[in-house]
């Protein structure tokens, strides 16, 4: 029987403690935790440095030693069929919700008294990010430029074919496997040093949040936080929770096993901090590596609950807010455009803040000057956007996976009633 570990060698325990002094420090002392800013910054900026290899790895040698590669197609049409039944589920939650409960109701705010250059960033963002855009943007500009850049559906679209190209090359390609298989294992190895900093990275991250927008903002516009909190709550107990529940487990469990890397996530207010983790945790899980590295990168893009029920909800909100009537046809016509959108600015820093723009930038009705009001508090949003996002990706994972048949169901229980620790399973699991 091995020695239970000290709990403050525990690393959601750390994160804990660091978000909770981040948030003192900022609220106390504003001005130290603006300055903390590159704590936050730099484990980002490390995470960030590894998803592009780390992805390249997993896939190439994921779809290189399949013997099926019909299968890949098969995957990815799964994947993304199951992407937009989702995705418009919870658009249309954000809508209802924002219609009956009216976070936006008395709240009279005067657009031309708002500051319209505070969102011309973000409006001159979306103007460029349009659905054909997006996909020709897919393509790098040379085989190298997606890694370099991190774009994720660059890199996707550069591991797939490298994949494909290995899987046909016979011996030789099974002896460039084996290599991409040692790279991978070194890239995880690097990975595992650089995640003990995250406790670091989220007090920098979470002092900053606070110095720099303050508590206040909270209160200001507590409604609509409360709103949205308990919506992305409920779409993932209850949506989410009820997807689970037909695939074979349980969604609070899933929740327990993955709450270290939710904890880094609530505390970085990012999703792509955890990326590595959670190709490496769903395949502990029992899902396949192929499929693991189809879903997850193609999800931080496509599947984006979080950002779609913010999207309508916010939108409907500043409808309220500004005294905007809309009839149901309007309300149906945010709703498609919404379809549109979400998926036309992913991967885009500050995406959820975007997509809100293209969308009012088409809804003439709604004055666009108004989102202004929502910036002191779209970091607060974020990092609940960021973790419906992840939980959303990581029982998509294990979905497509059964319904693929490459899910391993005995190792899938048994995993979540003895759940792992990152350290531990960045040791152990297999690559």
């Amino acid at each position: 029987m091995t020695a239970r570990r000290p709990w403050y060698t525990v690393l959601y325990i750390q994160v804990l403690i660091a978000i909770a002094l981040g948030v003192a420090i900022g609220h106390l002392y504003p001005d130290f935790g603006k300055a903390l800013r590159p704590l936050g910054d730099g484990f980002i900026a490390l995470i960030k440095m590894m998803i592009a290899p780390v992805i390249f790895c997993t896939v190439v040698h994921g779809i290189s030693s399949m013997s099926d590669l019909k299968q890949i197609g098969r995957v990815g049409i799964k994947t993304l069929f199951y992407f937009e039944a989702v995705s418009t589920l919870a658009l249309v939650i954000g809508l209802v919700v924002g219609e009956v409960l009216q976070p936006g109701a008395g709240f009279n705010l005067d657009p031309a008294a708002m500051n319209q250059g505070a969102v011309n960033t973000f409006v001159e963002k979306a103007k460029g990010e349009s659905i054909v855009a997006h996909l020709l943007a897919i393509i790098p500009n040379s085989f190298i430029g997606g890694l370099a850049n991190g774009d994720l559906l660059q890199v996707l679209l550069v591991s797939i074919l490298t994949g494909f190209a290995i899987s046909r090359m016979g011996e030789l390609g099974q002896k460039a496997a084996g290599a991409i298989e040692v790279a991978a294992k070194i890239f995880f190895a690097i990975i595992k040093i650089i995640v003990r900093a995250a406790p670091i990275g989220a007090f920098g991250a979470m002092a900053f949040t606070v110095g720099n927008q303050g508590l206040g903002a909270l209160v200001n516009l507590g409604y609509l936080i409360v709103c949205f909190y308990l919506t992305a709550t409920l779409f993932v107990l209850v949506v989410l929770g009820g997807i689970a529940w037909l695939a074979g487990f349980s969604i609070i469990r899933f929740i327990g096993y993955i709450k270290d890397e939710l904890l880094i996530v609530l505390g970085t207010s990012s999703s792509e901090t955890v990326l590595p983790h959670m190709m490496q945790k769903m395949e502990h899980l029992g899902a396949s590596r192929s499929v693991v590295g189809l879903v997850i990168p193609t999800g931080y893009s496509f599947n984006l609950d979080g950002t779609n029920i913010y999207m309508t909800l916010a939108t409907l909100f500043l409808a309220q807010a500004t005294n905007t009537p809309l009839t149901l046809g309007q309300e149906l016509g945010i709703l498609a455009i919404a379809m549109l959108t979400s998926k036309g600015a992913s991967g885009v820093t500050g995406a959820g803040f975007v997509t809100l723009a293209a969308t009012l930038a088409i809804i003439p009705d709604i004055p666009i000057a108004s989102l202004a009001v929502l910036l002191g508090i779209d970091k607060f949003m974020s990092e609940c956007r960021a973790l419906t996002n992840l939980i959303g990706n990581g029982v998509a994972t294990v979905v497509i996976s059964r319904w693929e048949g490459e899910l391993d169901v005995d190792k899938l229980h048994e995993t979540m009633a003895h759940p792992i620790t990152v350290g531990e399973e960045l040791e152990t699991a297999p690559v």
